[in-house]
């Protein structure tokens, strides 16, 4: 039987996205920024990364490496970082799935947080962690061929203490992130 007759399932349709501009906030709970990345290890198998970003300081907050992240392992490390870090007013994601869950929808609202959506195909208006995606990706993705996600892990975190606390940002006056939040 052909079954000619079954109905189309329609296109879940994105709601219309009016993102606030981007700009750098004046405190360091006001606005964080996150976004996937993925790439392989060295043998083909696929591992992505969950990037989360203070917009004040440019502080990479947490990079949690693994080959599915789901909207309850966002859920799981936005609420360490919170633990570790305080709240802040908004994080703004672009419109992936994860994000767009009403499983992360509902956390947010349950904890006052705005998730501060960009307009589709539009990543210049998530810029922070864009300008840090393409660090993470030249410094360390494609310059290591991984043999496991614990490799992955290892280097991640090397690089992140390097990041947060020795290297200086043009952005910050060639402050560290971490110098930066504590001259604020």
């Amino acid at each position: 039987m052909l079954k000619l007759n079954l109905r189309r399932k329609g296109k879940r349709r994105v709601p219309t996205r009016t993102p606030e501009p981007l700009s750098a906030p004046a405190e360091h709970y006001e606005s964080w920024s996150m976004d996937f990345m993925s790439d392989a290890l060295s043998y083909g198998h696929r591992f992505r990364t969950l990037n989360v970003l203070d917009d004040f300081n440019r502080q990479a907050l947490a990079i949690e490496v693994d080959t599915s992240l789901t909207a309850e392992r966002v859920i799981r490390t936005l609420k360490q970082i919170i633990a570790w870090r305080g709240k802040p007013k908004q994080i703004r994601v672009d419109n992936g799935p994860e994000f767009t869950s009403t499983m992360l929808e509902t956390w947010a609202m349950e904890n006052s947080i705005k998730l501060e959506f960009i307009k589709p195909g539009s990543p210049y208006q998530n810029d922070f962690v864009e300008r840090f995606n393409r660090s993470y990706r030249e410094e360390v993705l494609d310059l290591y061929l991984f043999e496991s996600l614990q490799e992955v892990r290892e280097i991640t975190d090397e690089w992140l203490d390097i990041y947060n606390y020795e290297r200086p940002h043009d952005s910050l006056g060639d402050m560290t992130p971490i110098s930066y939040l504590e001259a604020a």
